[in-house]
């Protein structure tokens, strides 16, 4: 990916107004690799992983390195019977970011964020729309200005 999608989610991260750090450490071969280059604990990464929930409806989950969706959970949470991922080219075409390097800063169309319960209260790091570009801050600051909704939506991987 070019540099374009790390310049619109920078751009995004500034124009939120919360404190954030921003790093580029290239691309890393597992959660540790990258915990380490952000200078964070595995835990502490957040992977933004896109959901359908309809046709041309889709959401953000914020998840913690380490956990996975409960897929019961976010059905129950949001009320519905059927939920996908989307396939890379589809989760490009409703986000302008890669698989693996997806953010809701700066995303083509602002969809709706549900943030793990085990987000909050901590310092994370977060993709921030290239490979090995990542943003820490507050996740509580994150959680604020992307307006997510908080819920227990993960288990252990």
């Amino acid at each position: 990916m070019t540099d374009d999608g790390a310049e619109r989610a920078a751009a995004a991260l500034a124009a939120s107004g919360i404190d954030h750090t921003i790093t580029r450490h290239g691309r890393v071969g597992s959660l540790e690799e990258a915990a380490a280059a952000r200078g964070v604990q595995p835990d502490d990464i957040i992977k933004t992983l896109v959901v359908r929930r309809a046709e041309d409806d889709y959401l953000f989950v914020l998840v913690p390195g380490g956990r996975e969706i409960s897929w019961p959970k976010l059905r129950a949470l949001l009320g519905v019977n059927r939920m996908s991922m989307p396939d890379a080219a589809t989760a490009k075409d409703v986000t302008g970011y890669e698989r693996g390097t997806i953010t809701p800063f700066g995303s083509t169309t602002p969809w709706p964020v549900v943030a793990d319960a085990t987000v909050a209260g901590r310092l994370v790091s977060i993709g921030a729309g290239a490979h090995g570009v990542a943003a820490t801050a507050q996740a509580d600051d994150l959680v604020r200005v992307l307006g997510a909704q908080v819920a227990d939506v993960t288990e252990p991987a």
